[in-house]
C-alpha cells in the first residue's frame, strides 16, 4: 500500500464521528416528538366532537343471527354502547369487548331473525353518540368454510381464468399466418387490450380505496403499488436484457410478462365473484362468471402475440394459461374467505403498474421493429389494431358492469 493511500483511508475514530453525526439528527427529532407528545403544545382547546371512527367490515348471516366485523381506524378509543337493527334496539354480545383501541377489530353478534330477501340496517351507537351503520341490500346466508367450497372456488377461478385464457391461446396457429405489419398490428391490438385492462384495474382499486378505512389512505396505496411494480419490473428487465438478447427469448419472456400482468388483473376479477359469493349474492356471482369468462378469452390472443415468430411447445401454452388464469381461483379464495378492502386496493395498484410495465415493454418492440424493417411504428394498420383491441375489451366488459 501507497503512502497517499495510507494517508487518504479513513480511521476508525472518524467512521465513528461520521456515524455519530449521521445519528445526532434522528436522536434530537426523535426527542422533541416525544417531548411534544408528553407535555403537549400548551394550548388547551377540547375538539367540537369527539375524534372516532368505526368501520364495517363485514357482515355475515347465518342461523344464529347477525355477525358484524368491525375495525377501530380512528385515533382514539371506542365504545359501542347501542345495536339497532332496522329501526329496534336489539342485544348483542361482543368479542373480544364492546371498547375497541385503536386499530383493533372486533365481532358483534347480534341474535336477529333477519329475513331471507329483505334488506337490513345495522346502526352501532357508540358511548359518545356516533352513528356507525352497515347495511344489507338483500339477505342470504353466508357461505360458511369448508372443503366442499373451498374446490367449489377453486373450480370457479378456474372457469373464469384459466379456461378463457386457454381458449385464446389456440388463436396462435391462425396468428401465426400473418406479415410482418399483420404481426405489428396484432402487438397493437394487444396494446389496446392491456389499455382497456390498466384503465379497468385502476378503477377497481379506486372503488376498493373508497371502501377501505380513510386512515390506510387507500387510493395513495393503488398509485404506490402501480409506481413500485411498475419501475421494479422495469429494472428486472433491463437486468435480463443484459443476460440474453435472442429474439426467441425476448418472444417468450414478453409473453411470461403480459401473462404476468393479466394474472394480477384476473386476481382482481377473482376477488369480485368470491365476495359476491361470500356475502350470499349468488346470482350476482354466476352473472360475473360468465361475463368475465367471455371477457378473458380475448386476453389469450395478447399473450400469443409476442411468440409469433417462435415455435413454442404446448407445455408454455399450457404455463401461460396458468400464470394467466390462475390467479383468478387465489382471487375467489380470498374474495370468498378473508377479503379485504385496503388489501384489495394494494394488488389492483400492484397488477396496473405490472400491466403498465407490459404496454412499455410491447411499444418498445413496435418501435425497434418497425425502424429495423423501415415501417411506420404509427401506421393506420397498427392504429386499426389499437383501436380495436380497446373496443373489444369494452365491449366485452359491459357483460360484467352491473
Amino acid at each position: 500500500m501507497s503512502i497517499n493511500e495510507q494517508t487518504t483511508k479513513p480511521s476508525s475514530s472518524s467512521k465513528i464521528k461520521a456515524i455519530l453525526w449521521g445519528l445526532l439528527p434522528l436522536i434530537l427529532l426523535l426527542a422533541i416528538i416525544t417531548t411534544i407528545a408528553k407535555v403537549g403544545t400548551g394550548i388547551e382547546n377540547e375538539p367540537a366532537a369527539p375524534i372516532e371512527v368505526l368501520n364495517v367490515e363485514k357482515i355475515t348471516l347465518n342461523d344464529d343471527g347477525i355477525q358484524v366485523k368491525v375495525l377501530n381506524s380512528g385515533p382514539e378509543e371506542v365504545t359501542i354502547a347501542q345495536v339497532v337493527v332496522d329501526g329496534a334496539f336489539w342485544n348483542a354480545s361482543f368479542s373480544p369487548s364492546d371498547t375497541l383501541k385503536r386499530f383493533e377489530q372486533g365481532m358483534i353478534h347480534i341474535p336477529y331473525p333477519w329475513v331471507q330477501g329483505d334488506p337490513h340496517e345495522v346502526k352501532l351507537i357508540t358511548s359518545n353518540g356516533l352513528i356507525f351503520i352497515g347495511e344489507v341490500a338483500a339477505a342470504a346466508a353466508t357461505p360458511e368454510a369448508n372443503g366442499k367450497l373451498f374446490w367449489q372456488y377453486a373450480l370457479i377461478g378456474f372457469y373464469v381464468g384459466v379456461i378463457p385464457v386457454g381458449l385464446g391461446l389456440l388463436w396462435y396457429p391462425f396468428l401465426r399466418r400473418f406479415s410482418v405489419r399483420g404481426m405489428h398490428a396484432i402487438l397493437a391490438l394487444t396494446v389496446g387490450l392491456l389499455f382497456f385492462l390498466v384503465i379497468d384495474t385502476f378503477g377497481e382499486g379506486f372503488e376498493m380505496a373508497a371502501e377501505a378505512p380513510g386512515v390506510f389512505q387507500g387510493s395513495g396505496l393503488v398509485w404506490f403499488g402501480a409506481l413500485l411494480s411498475c419501475l421494479f419490473l422495469i429494472a428486472v428487465d433491463q437486468s435480463n436484457e443484459r443476460k440474453l438478447s435472442s429474439e426467441s427469448y425476448v418472444g417468450k419472456r414478453v409473453a411470461n410478462k403480459i401473462a404476468t400482468g393479466i394474472g394480477l388483473h384476473n386476481f382482481g376479477e377473482g376477488l369480485a365473484i368470491g365476495s359476491a359469493f361470500a356475502v350470499g349474492e349468488a346470482a350476482l356471482g354466476t352473472f360475473l362468471i360468465i361475463g368475465f369468462t367471455l371477457h378473458n378469452i380475448t386476453e389469450g390472443v395478447g399473450i400469443a402475440a409476442p411468440l409469433l415468430k417462435d415455435r413454442p411447445s404446448w407445455k408454455t401454452f399450457v404455463k401461460l394459461a396458468l400464470i394467466a388464469g390462475g390467479p383468478a381461483i387465489i382471487g375467489t379464495w380470498a374474495g370468498g374467505f378473508i377479503f379485504n378492502d385496503t388489501l384489495a386496493a394494494l394488488f389492483f395498484g400492484i397488477g396496473a403498474g405490472a400491466i403498465l410495465q407490459v404496454i412499455y415493454v410491447i411499444s418498445k418492440m413496435i418501435l425497434k421493429e418497425s425502424e429495423k424493417k423501415g415501417l411506420s411504428p404509427v401506421s393506420w394498420l397498427n392504429f386499426s389494431g389499437l383501436t380495436a383491441g380497446i373496443l373489444i375489451m369494452y365491449v366485452t366488459a359491459l357483460m360484467v358492469k352491473f
